[in-house]
């Protein structure tokens, strides 16, 4: 079962050539790691916004900027971390450190979904005050989404 999960993931468009290209592994590996830090120069500032620092900065122009470029950053990451994965699925799947940052990131992805579904992030949005809940998940947000980057970090080094 193992095998076609990890087949599945090696016939993707292009890993061939990132295997065979140090260039073509450099720009995908440099382009994930430029996700990544939009990711978290979004996020991060929004995650403080929404606990009641700098709110002299309009929430309602900040937010769906920052959410926006946050959730381009995280589309691109998904992307270029996908393709860096095949390129060595086999032993990415038993390295702890991999498989930490899959769970950190669910749960980033969770709270994120729980943020934008409950409605207390709209209603901040449109001028009101962030609720207990919105900042309780921003708070998570804030201690999740640098989590996924250390464990991300820590993969080299399993």
């Amino acid at each position: 079962r193992m095998d076609l999960f990890i087949a599945v993931f090696d016939g993707l468009p292009g890993v061939g050539l990132l295997r065979d290209s140090g260039t073509a592994y450099l720009v995908v590996n440099a382009a994930h790691i430029l996700c990544i830090g939009l990711v978290v120069g979004a996020i991060l500032p929004l995650d403080l916004r929404l606990l009641g620092l700098f709110a002299q900065a309009p929430l309602a122009v900040l937010g769906p900027f920052l959410a926006r470029a946050a959730a381009v950053g995280v589309a691109g990451a998904v992307l270029t971390g996908t393709w860096l994965f095949a390129v060595n699925a086999a032993d990415y799947v038993g390295n702890p450190a991999f498989l930490a940052k899959l769970v950190l990131l669910a749960l980033a992805l969770c709270n994120v979904a729980l943020q934008h579904g409950l409605g207390g992030f709209r209603a901040a949005l449109a001028g009101g005050r962030a609720s207990p809940a919105t900042k309780a998940l921003a708070a998570a947000s804030f201690v999740l989404w640098p989590l996924v980057l250390l464990a991300g970090r820590w993969i080299a080094f399993v």
